[in-house]
């Protein structure tokens, strides 16, 4: 988690002096992606909430999506990712919504995904997205990686709208 560390710092200064709010829907990551945010002194400011999204039922439950808003979309891809982030942004009234949905192995997932895969999502002013495949199997390494790459999503969306 130290990794990730600098990241969050350089991006809860960005969101403080912009004023801007950010909550987050995490799979695979477990947290981690919150944790880091939350770990910046100050972070009341700009963090309103997030959840770690792993089953169908906690996307019902969490997030209120359920299997009407599903249709056409599975997790682990980028149409879900997108859907998760517009989700928890508008559910906290956020400037910004991140999410992240994948496998982190050791093994892939049902849908034919290697571990290692995931999909990033940030939705707010600027939306992105992005498939992420790390090619590893360690489940931590992937956690980490997939963490690191949804904080690099959010700074390159910031960048873009200065």
């Amino acid at each position: 988690m130290h990794d990730l560390l600098p990241r969050a710092a350089t991006l809860g200064a960005a969101l403080i002096a912009r004023k801007e709010t950010l909550a987050v829907s995490e799979s695979s990551s477990g947290g981690l992606v919150a944790a880091a945010l939350l770990s910046v002194p100050g972070a009341s400011a700009y963090f309103l909430g997030g959840a770690v999204v792993y089953t169908a039922a906690a996307r019902a439950a969490l997030l209120g999506i359920d299997e009407a808003a599903m249709t056409g979309l599975r997790s682990a891809s980028e149409g879900y990712a997108q859907l998760l982030a517009r989700t928890v942004r508008a559910r906290h009234g956020a400037t910004w919504g991140l999410a992240e949905t994948g496998a982190a192995g050791p093994s892939g997932n049902r849908y034919g995904d290697a571990a290692g895969h995931t999909c990033l999502a940030v939705s707010g002013p600027v939306e992105l997205f992005l498939t992420l495949e790390t090619g590893n199997a360690d489940r931590v390494a992937n956690m980490r990686a997939f963490a690191g790459g949804l904080l690099d999503l959010l700074g390159e969306a910031l960048a873009v709208r200065r």
